[in-house]
């Protein structure tokens, strides 16, 4: 008996926007994994950078252990690429069907820090586990962008209606308002994610300027209204870290400190940075310089050419999420991509920013750069949905022009 040709069609993907009964292609027994090699190098080169960075700025926080944060952080970055692997290989078509489990597990695992996280700096952030805290904030923004995007595909006949616009904004936004009361950083961070995937959908502009207008009388109530009158929606910590950028020589003992330092740091490295010199970091002046100060180390231990190439390595990755957006087979890897790229885009700036005194401090972590687990496990992640929605792209540009050729 004669065996049957692998077909490279699997299933009909049914895009609302693009139509029904379009094949879906998935890569023939046989053929190379189509990977973007520019993302991939990207992110491979950030990790070496990181691991670099880690173990320069900690060698001197744990006595006897030099290695103990670049050993766990190389762990966490293998974990993560061993997790965002099998995503090259599966269909993320598929992950549409499961938007409200997936949409579950993210309230839940959020609704859970609240319960039973550990408390730091005032407020539950994490889950403490054996191995390393899980911060569910940073999972959420992987399944928000993956559980909003398929609400919005199954809507796309309606996204002029104000009641998707509600609904996905409502989505969105009730994690978010979970999430700052945990980390204020990652629920803007969820804010914005909303915003990117009803704007790259298709979301009428009325619609999305009344939900900024909204955004912005929120910030303008929590800030100036509700202390004006006596209440207090953010600790007095965290007004301060949202405001002492704006005059961080005030208070150069108190709110100000970490930006000071920071730039004490960053303007100290000069043009090639002072290497092992580095006083700043070496004498625990810049805290947290290992989490959410880690770009000031880059710039005092390898100066202004440091910090270029690591700007320059995060305008590549980001280059090729757009360019994936582009290039995407149909609507909901287009609303991933888009997710993914603003979740990236926006926390580079704001962590850089952070470090150069010119955004508050919010907590972000500089993606694939700063130490922790659930950031790193996470976004690479994110990397491995990107890399799937290139796979699946080419994929269905070769079959089109294999049927186009017959």
């Amino acid at each position: 008996m004669s065996t049957a040709p692998t077909s490279p069609i699997r299933d009909v993907d049914d895009d609302p926007i693009r139509g029904p009964g379009r094949i879906a292609p998935v890569r023939p027994e046989g053929m190379a994994l189509p990977v973007d090699a520019l993302l991939l190098l990207g992110v491979v080169a950030l990790a070496a950078c990181s691991l670099l960075t880690v173990a320069a700025a900690t060698a001197d926080d744990i006595p006897g252990k030099p290695h103990y944060f670049l050993v766990r952080q190389a762990v966490y970055f293998v974990v993560g690429a061993l997790l965002a692997a099998p995503l090259l290989r599966i269909d993320y078509s598929r992950l549409r069907r499961l938007k409200w489990p997936l949409y579950g597990v993210m309230m839940f695992s959020v609704l859970l820090v609240g319960l039973v996280g550990t408390e730091s700096r005032g407020t539950k952030r994490a889950i403490s586990t054996p191995l390393f805290d899980i911060q569910a904030s940073e999972l959420a923004k992987v399944l928000l962008t993956l559980a909003l995007a398929a609400y919005m595909v199954d809507r796309a006949r309606a996204l002029s209606r104000r009641e998707t616009t509600v609904r996905a904004a409502l989505l969105g936004l009730i994690p978010a308002a979970v999430v700052m009361a945990q980390d204020l950083g990652s629920g803007v961070v969820l804010v914005v994610i909303t915003l990117t995937v009803l704007l790259v959908a298709g979301t009428p502009a009325r619609h999305l300027m009344g939900l900024v207008a909204l955004g912005l009388a929120s910030v303008t109530i929590v800030l100036v209204a509700a202390p004006a009158v006596g209440v207090e929606v953010l600790k007095p910590y965290q007004r301060d870290r949202l405001t002492s950028f704006l005059h961080p020589s005030a208070d150069p003992q108190s709110a100000g400190y970490q930006q000071n330092q920071s730039r004490i740091a960053i303007g100290s490295g000069g043009k090639t940075g002072r290497g092992d010199d580095a006083t700043q970091t070496k004498y625990d002046f810049l805290p947290e310089h290992h989490t959410d100060f880690i770009f000031a180390v880059v710039g005092e231990r390898w100066g202004f050419v440091g910090a270029a190439l690591v700007l320059s390595l995060y305008a590549l990755v980001i280059w090729r999420a757009l360019r994936i957006l582009t290039m995407s087979k149909n609507l909901y890897g287009a609303l991933i991509a888009g997710g993914i790229l603003a979740m990236l885009l926006f926390q580079v700036f704001v962590n850089v920013g952070m470090n150069v005194g010119i955004m508050p401090i919010t907590g972000i972590p500089l993606p694939l750069m700063s130490y922790g687990g659930s950031s790193v496990v996470s976004t690479m992640l994110a990397v491995g949905l990107l890399q799937s929605v290139y796979v699946q792209a080419r994929a269905a540009a070769a079959l089109k022009g294999r049927v186009a050729g017959h």
